[in-house]
């Protein structure tokens, strides 16, 4: 049973970016935190799954399931035609023989048994979803189309008062009525109800889709939540993604916008 400190960082959505774990790794420290939830999606995209797979060994008290994860043990499959191809890089990288290494086996096993779903206190904590945590995305235009729909009653209804998630690579808090982005967060004045329930996206580490480059991170203080956001080099990202023939240039060419 794990116990966590008051005080404590989730990252997601790693995806073998070796450089912006780094950085994100030596801003927690700096920040005198120790304990790390990680929300899944290690692998997939990036060029350094082996690298990034030790450094979440090491240095998260928790680890989860991501899709890539899975897609890494059970095949990579409804994924586009880049992501499986950087799924069939990361095996080639991860997958043990016969006479591999004693490292390179607890490796393959520690991403073979990451759990689903962890729970602390109100918090809950996955990959996607309650209904799915592997896999569902929860997304800002679900409250457009879905409030009050099947979906969010369903997934509401299997909160007690948090739920932290990534896989949509988009940070941000849902209420039962709106999605806060970080830029509406900066001018919000978000005050946790424990009569409430609450959705915290925590971003990507590795390919943030919201448009900031740079890597994207929550700190939990009790009853506070903080994003930061973390420049990196991704130039170096790109260089490393450039050097690899089975992972297409494009996966390191959105780097540069966060898309």
């Amino acid at each position: 049973m794990v116990t966590l400190a008051k005080r404590y960082a989730l990252i997601s959505d790693v995806h073998g970016n070796l450089e912006a774990l780094r950085a994100v790794i030596e801003d927690i420290q700096d920040r005198g935190m120790t304990d790390i939830v990680c929300l899944g999606d290690i692998v997939g995209y990036g060029p350094c799954p082996a690298e990034v797979s030790d450094i979440i060994m090491s240095e998260c008290n928790v680890s989860l399931k991501g899709n890539h994860d899975e897609a890494l043990i059970h095949g990579a499959f409804a994924f586009s035609k880049r992501a499986s191809e950087a799924i069939d890089y990361c095996r080639q990288e991860l997958e043990p023989a016969m006479f591999s290494g004693r490292l390179r086996k607890k490796r393959w096993n520690f991403l073979k048994d990451l759990p689903t779903t962890f729970t602390s206190g109100q918090s809950l904590f996955l990959h996607g979803s309650p209904r799915d945590p592997v896999s569902e995305y929860i997304l800002p235009h679900d409250l457009q189309w879905n409030f009050g729909g099947e979906k969010f009653i369903q997934i509401f209804n299997q909160i007690d008062q948090f739920l932290f998630c990534g896989h949509t690579h988009l940070p941000g808090i849902f209420t039962r009525t709106q999605f806060y982005d970080l830029d509406a967060l900066e001018h919000s004045n978000i005050k946790f109800s424990k009569k409430e329930k609450y959705i915290i996206n925590v971003g990507s580490v590795g390919q943030p889709r919201d448009k900031d480059p740079k890597a994207c991170y929550v700190e939990v203080n009790g009853a506070e939540i903080s994003f930061h956001r973390i420049p990196y080099d991704i130039e170096k990202t790109i260089s490393q993604i450039n050097a690899i023939p089975e992972l297409h240039p494009v996966l390191g060419e959105r780097l540069r916008k966060g898309i």
